[in-house]
């Protein structure tokens, strides 16, 4: 069974930066593509940025230039650069891995 598990969430003011961490369990997570994705309130759920297996990256619109995506196979685990937050980057950032997906970590950018 994949477990994938966000950490690295917080509360920030606006030109913050902050690091997730997704660390997953329980498959050959170094063959596949993962992604962040986040979720605002009253929104839906966006993908935010995606890593393939082999390293080639893509993101939102909303994050280029400022958020970065890596992963590190030997320890399972995909990271998320957020970099010069903005009020507007505050949601609950979830990991993806196929059809499995984190429990979610809270980032709260206040002003």
């Amino acid at each position: 069974q994949v477990q994938l598990v966000e950490s690295g969430g917080g509360s920030v003011q606006a030109g913050d930066s902050l690091r997730l961490s997704c660390t997953a369990s329980g498959g050959a997570l170094s063959s596949y593509a993962m992604a962040w994705y986040r979720q605002a309130p009253g929104k839906q759920r966006e993908l935010v940025a995606r890593i393939s297996s082999l390293g080639s990256t893509n993101f939102a619109d909303s994050v280029k230039g400022r958020f970065t995506i890596s992963r590190d196979n030997a320890k399972s685990t995909v990271y998320l650069q957020m970099n010069s937050l903005k009020p507007e980057d505050t949601a609950v950032y979830y990991c993806n891995w196929g059809t499995f997906w984190g429990p979610g970590t809270q980032v709260t950018v206040s002003s």
